[in-house]
Parts: C-alpha cells; sequence; structure tokens
C-alpha cells in the first residue's frame, strides 16, 4: 500500500526511483524493487525498463487493499496453525483442525474487510492527514 500511494501521491515531482521510495518506507531499494514487481505482475503498477516513472496500472478506486495483499503476500493466510504439536496429548491431537476451521473464518472476514478499502480511500486520507500536520 506504501509503495503503490507514494507513487500516485508524488507522481507530479517526486522521487519514484527505488531509492526514493526506500527512503519513505525507511527499507532498501532492493525490496522495493521486488515489491514493485510483484505489484507489476499483479497488474497494479506498470513500469518500463531504464526509465524512472512507475505508475498505477488502473485506477486508485479499482486497486483494493484486497488486490495487493494478494500481489504481495505469497500464501495468503493471516494466521498459521503450529504442525508440531503432540498427537498423544488431547488438546495437541485436535488443536490444528480447530484453529484451521476458525482461521479460515478469521481469513474469509478480513478478506471481505480488505476487498472494500480502496488505494483511493488511503490516498484521500493521507493528503487531509498531511494538510492537517502542515496547518
Amino acid at each position: 500500500m506504501h509503495v503503490l500511494a507514494y507513487v500516485e501521491i508524488c507522481k507530479n515531482g517526486g522521487d519514484l526511483s527505488s531509492n526514493g521510495i526506500a527512503l519513505s518506507i525507511e527499507s532498501n531499494p532492493s525490496l522495493v524493487r521486488r515489491l514493485m514487481s510483484s505489484l507489476v505482475k499483479a497488474g497494479l503498477l506498470q513500469t518500463q525498463p531504464g526509465v524512472v516513472a512507475p505508475k498505477l496500472a488502473k485506477p486508485m478506486t479499482d486497486i483494493t487493499l484486497l488486490d495487493i495483499y494478494y500481489a504481495i503476500d505469497e500464501d495468503h493466510n493471516l494466521l498459521h496453525v503450529d504442525d508440531k504439536t503432540n498427537m498423544d496429548c488431547p488438546v495437541g491431537a485436535n488443536i490444528q483442525d480447530t484453529l484451521n476451521d476458525v482461521y479460515a473464518k478469521v481469513q474469509a472476514e478480513a478478506e471481505r474487510s480488505m476487498a472494500k478499502i480502496t488505494l483511493a480511500q488511503i490516498v484521500d486520507d493521507l493528503v487531509f492527514r498531511e494538510a492537517q500536520r502542515q496547518r
């Protein structure tokens, strides 16, 4: 979300290089390039080799938090069940199936919520907060 919001907000004069974006997220440029590559593969970002001008691949209103989550998160699971339990224990023998059911419900609800949040909403809020901060 940070990379896409940065690209949109800084499109008219900001440093859109992986170095510039890395400074914003306090990370390294190679991580930014990997994230951008994933966003390009997902159809959310457009880049050109040798040109520092990334741009959104579609309108902000059409990019959801769920789209970004699917683009970046490889296993698409918010919660994970430990596969190492004692099968001779009544808890250990049953906890994985119980938690898998519960976690599936949590995952489905989280994805429903993420599908309702757009990049446009995030960018609008960021711009509003920055205007308030500048007062």
